[in-house]
């Protein structure tokens, strides 16, 4: 069997890939009636005097709510709420694998932010935190922005801070392998999607000032063609030089490329045009904008990828396990901007000066000690902004 029939078949034999288990024992009439009625009253009446207790009396305090609806799932685009869910069960199973957080699936059946708004709102009284996953731009924007200033827990869209925050991780170490300060590296991003938007805004707070963003049309620039809003609010704080013209234009010179846009759009002449030393996070799944051993042929000098069969995998898992790990464990009302820097720095401390090399610039997903770090990091930064509620 091929790749697609063994997943496919595992898919069939597990039916789902998460399951619900009981913390409780209910074995006798004894055990019956404390996890249910008449005793479940009294936590009941406990939360309804002080609704903070429902992190002492309920699972509040341990589950995330993974919320889709489906319109831009992976790399197969506005596939529905339903063809959405094995995405999302997977990645409940990341969290409990990862980081020991239960996570539950939700897929939303609308396009619309309004009512997608008001359906998650009004269940996250659930929940100690919502991850809102493969939602299409812009509407992910508004819906996250909407619901961060409605909800009193933590609300974050992994597509965009996830992927900035691991990808801010590996050009903070590949600056430091380069002998560089990222603000003397000229970095070009392509895709000025929700990803490409986001990974821009926390590598201009990490230090890569000198930052260019690409999309369809070529390099964005102040009172050029912008398709959003956020495209052109972007242009208004990257590309200092003003540059015009294509994204092989703007890679002359450039010394980091970051891609979140399609496969193959890189070619071999457009890495050697880069200054010395080029690094290369070609993150297009599942090809990335170029193959790693076109970039090495090309000069490159670090590549970096999204899949896990190249070295240097720029892999979310490394992020959203953590970041949700301390902000339950303090309960943050919160995930800040400068949460997320802790967490970028926090994930490149784990590759020590001595272990740094073009080959292993980020840490390997399965490195156990990667969320406990990220979560402290996360939760000591709550702390020191008051957010947190113990």
């Amino acid at each position: 069997m091929d790749k697609k029939e063994i997943a496919l078949n595992a898919h069939k034999e597990w039916a789902g890939k998460i399951e619900v288990v009981s913390r409780a024992k209910v074995t006798n009439r004894d055990e019956l009636a404390v996890a249910y009625t008449p005793g479940v009253a009294e936590p009941c009446l406990e939360i309804q005097k002080d609704e903070s207790k429902a992190y002492d009396y309920t699972r509040k305090s341990n589950l995330v709510a993974v919320i889709t609806n489906g319109t831009a799932v992976l790399g197969l685009g506005d596939i529905g709420p339903s063809a959405g869910m094995p995405v999302m069960e997977g990645k409940c199973v990341l969290f409990k694998e990862f980081a020991g957080i239960d996570a539950f699936p939700i897929c939303v059946d609308s396009k619309d932010p309004d009512e997608i708004v008001n359906i998650i709102y009004k269940i996250s009284k659930s929940f100690g935190g919502i991850n809102l996953e493969d939602i299409c731009a812009p509407t992910c924007f508004e819906v996250e922005r909407r619901l961060k200033e409605m909800c009193d827990i933590p609300v974050f869209h992994d597509d965009q801070h996830g992927t900035a925050i691991v990808v801010s991780a590996a050009l903070l170490n590949a600056a430091k392998l380069k002998g560089k300060k990222p603000e003397e590296l000229r970095v070009v991003l392509n895709g000025a999607g929700a990803a490409g938007i986001s990974i821009a805004k926390l590598l201009l707070s990490v230090g890569f000032t000198n930052l260019t963003l690409c999309d369809i049309f070529g390099i964005l620039v102040e009172g050029g063609e912008a398709i959003t809003d956020a495209q052109r609010e972007m242009a208004k704080i990257t590309n200092r030089e003003k540059r015009t013209g294509t994204l092989a234009d703007a890679m002359k010179g450039a010394d980091i490329f970051v891609g979140v846009s399609r496969a193959n759009l890189v070619s071999e002449e457009m890495v050697a045009s880069m200054n010395e030393k080029p690094v290369i996070c070609a993150l297009a799944n599942p090809t990335p904008e170029i193959m790693p051993d076109k970039a090495i042929n090309a000069g490159a000098y670090i590549v970096a990828t999204g899949r896990s069969d190249f070295p240097n995998q720029i892999n979310n898992v490394l992020v959203f396990p953590g970041i949700f790990k301390g902000a339950l464990q303090v309960r943050a009302k919160e995930i800040t901007e400068s949460m997320k820097i802790a967490a970028a720095k926090a994930i490149a401390s784990i590759v020590k000066d001595d272990e740094l090399n073009p080959e292993y610039i980020i840490p390997d997903p399965f490195n156990p000690c990667v969320a406990d770090v990220v979560a402290k990091a996360v939760a000591d930064e709550a702390v020191k902004l008051g957010i947190n509620r113990i």
